[in-house]
């Protein structure tokens, strides 16, 4: 009698296989050969993997190392005193470049991703810093829509580590991981040289890292719950934190927000004397329509619609990304203001139907379909439920979940608790990641004791839900959510062979 297989190499088996689904094919069902040629070329995948090189490799990992002696990106000392150090002994490098500066609860990475491509495609050199990373530290700093290559990723390090021990020495606190980081992407857009940089703030605003930039264009997603111990427990609170990047003089890009938050958000913005435009007054989706592979648009802008928009992404959320993306591109233009007109309508389908935003609604293997969603609080994963209700036929969907110890896991799950048939709780490879127990014990309570599973390794997590999916003969309406964590999405991204 042959030994039974090991279920690694089961799983090895299932995740080997790619999916068959064409990158085109969305578009083609979606009925539109003028848009397919407006996207241009399969783009590869936009999240880089570890270098083939062994000696950069290395090198690489030891930068990764010395930063791992700092303090992680939850410890905080609220100032901007360390950066502004740093950024003075480096020569401002951060006052090269005009920038727009994006701060909110959600969606605020896939925002910038698509303002970068925006930009980029009325060739401007663009510079991108968001945080955290998918699956590889050089993912946080992109220079003309890619993250920098490792090598230069370690140059940069290394070009800016003498000035990183200086201030060190000079201050109470060493520079933190992401002071360093921060610094890092600010002297590569300035050695580049980029002609605009687009950053995403760390947490909060006002003593953000990020908050050493004069940016003209401030832009603000929709704010909710998060980080609570550390911006307030309250809507209006948080936006007190977040209205920090708002600059003399700027122009406020304001997604649609809880009443509160708005109001606090506007008294700022008066006090700077900044212009503001709002979501669904002076800007807005007129129209959406749900695609093969994303989703049809017609955009109001600044200065005047903009229609046949295809986003390759999908759920609503993303649709008000792009709003917002739009008005912040045609904002850092003058339009609106100086300029009464649109921008070319053709440029800006180009450039969204070349959008992507890994780790976010991201299918990623077919047969059953395999969607990854960095969704980690509960206003996240109501849209995230939303979106996959809207965009995917599943007549049975299981989730994988693991979360980080300082979110609301009940909350997440309770917003997922409608769509999933079951749900798989495991861990991830974070130190901070939730305990598999105690998120079990939540888990049980809000779907109830037979709706869950646990397996506290992500592949056994992975294998258990696609054996669950593909249950009762609903082979071809069969869905696997993994969500709960940025964290999460990487690790099974790595697994399922995206990296």
């Amino acid at each position: 009698m042959s030994e039974p297989s090991d279920p690694s190499d089961q799983f090895d088996d299932i995740v080997d296989a790619e999916t068959t689904r064409d990158p085109d094919l969305a578009v083609i069902e979606a009925g539109s050969r003028t848009l397919r040629a407006q996207a241009g070329p399969v783009q590869g995948d936009p999240v880089p993997s570890r270098p083939e090189d062994p000696e950069l490799d290395k090198a690489l990992r030891e930068v990764e190392t010395e930063l791992s002696t700092r303090w992680g990106e939850t410890k905080l000392e609220p100032s901007v005193t360390r950066i502004a150090a740093l950024m003075d002994v480096l020569g401002e490098p951060q006052r090269a470049y005009p920038s727009i500066h994006i701060t909110g609860t959600n969606g605020k990475t896939s925002t910038a991703r698509m303002i970068e491509a925006l930009l980029g495609a009325f060739e401007l050199r663009t510079g991108r810093y968001t945080s955290p990373h998918v699956q590889t530290i050089t993912e946080r700093i992109s220079l003309d829509g890619a993250p920098i290559s490792a090598e230069r990723f370690v140059e940069t390090y290394q070009d800016v580590k003498p000035y990183v021990e200086l201030v060190d020495a000079r201050e109470e606190y060493r520079l933190s991981f992401f002071e360093v980081l921060t610094g890092m992407a600010y002297a590569a857009f300035a050695d580049a040289p980029v002609d605009v940089a687009v950053v995403e703030v760390g947490m909060g605003g006002t003593w953000d890292a990020t908050n050493v930039i004069d940016a003209s264009v401030a832009v603000v997603t929709p704010i909710d719950l998060d980080h609570t111990d550390r911006l307030g427990g309250t809507t209006a609170e948080i936006a007190g934190e977040k209205s920090g990047i708002i600059k003399q003089g700027a122009t406020v890009i304001l997604a649609q927000q809880p009443v509160d938050a708005a109001q606090v958000l506007l008294k700022k913005a008066v006090e700077a004397d900044a212009t503001v435009a709002r979501e669904g007054m002076e800007f807005g989706i007129v129209s959406r329509e749900v695609a093969v592979g994303g989703q049809l648009l017609t955009l109001r802008g600044l200065g005047g619609e903009y229609d046949g928009v295809f986003l390759p992404l999908h759920g609503a959320y993303q649709a008000h990304n792009a709003a917002v993306a739009l008005a912040a591109v045609e904002a850092f233009f003058g339009i609106g203001a100086d300029h009464a007109r649109t921008l070319d309508p053709d440029t800006v389908r180009r450039a969204f139907a070349q959008v992507a935003s890994p780790g976010r609604l991201e299918i990623v293997r077919s047969s059953p379909t395999v969607i990854l969603d960095a969704a980690h609080n509960p206003h996240g994963a109501r849209a995230t439920a939303e979106g996959v209700s809207e965009s995917f036929g599943f007549s049975r969907l299981v989730g994988v979940v693991s979360t980080s110890a300082d979110k609301d896991a009940r909350g997440l799950l309770e917003a997922f608790e409608p769509i999933f048939a079951e749900v798989v709780i495991t861990t991830n490879s974070n130190p901070r990641a939730t305990d598999v127990d105690a998120l079990a014990a939540i888990a049980v309570e809000v779907f109830g004791e037979d709706r869950v599973v646990v397996e506290p390794r992500l592949p056994d997590a992975l294998e258990a839900a696609i054996t669950l999916a593909e249950e009762e003969a609903e082979y071809g309406g069969a869905g696997v959510l993994v969500t709960g964590s940025i964290f999460t999405v990487g690790d099974a991204r790595l697994l399922l062979r995206r990296g």
